[in-house]
């Protein structure tokens, strides 16, 4: 019997995939447990056009995800810390600070754990941050230090 899995179902299928399966296997467990339906013509087709959906959405989100990085890559975020000699920080920037500046100054909400930041910034000057908007773009955004008079 043909089914379309709804679920992932270890060993026999992933969400999406039409496979053959034994009649009993669909019956008495991935139709009843709702991990499978019977692949008929209505369910093929309600399968194919929510796939069409999907896939538009996704180019939607890398269509925003371009014009966001282009955004971001002009924007120069101006922190203010206290730093001691050498131009070395008490403490540290973080990302939550970052997004924090970026979200007051320039209103663009960006979720800290998307700033790719190997370590807290702890010098004073410019430092480039990664930040990873979608897994095919990702900006640069311009984080500017200056010292507390």
């Amino acid at each position: 019997m043909k089914v379309i899995f709804l679920k992932d179902v270890k060993g026999k299928g992933k969400k999406g995939e039409v496979k053959n399966v034994a009649d009993g296997y669909a019956h008495n467990f991935l139709i009843k447990q709702g991990l499978a339906i019977e692949a008929n013509n209505a369910n093929v087709s309600s399968l194919d056009a929510q796939k069409k959906k999907e896939e538009k959405i996704a180019a939607q989100e890398l269509e925003e995800a371009k014009k966001l990085k282009e955004v971001l890559d002009k924007v120069t975020v101006e922190l203010k810390a206290k730093a001691g000699e050498g131009g070395r920080l008490f403490g540290s920037i973080t990302t939550k600070q970052v997004a924090e500046e970026l979200q007051k100054k320039h209103a663009i909400k960006i979720d800290k754990r998307k700033m790719e930041l190997a370590d807290a910034i702890r010098t004073l000057g410019h430092t480039k941050v990664p930040v990873k908007l979608h897994h095919e773009v990702t900006a640069t955004l311009t984080v500017s230090v200056t010292e507390i008079k």
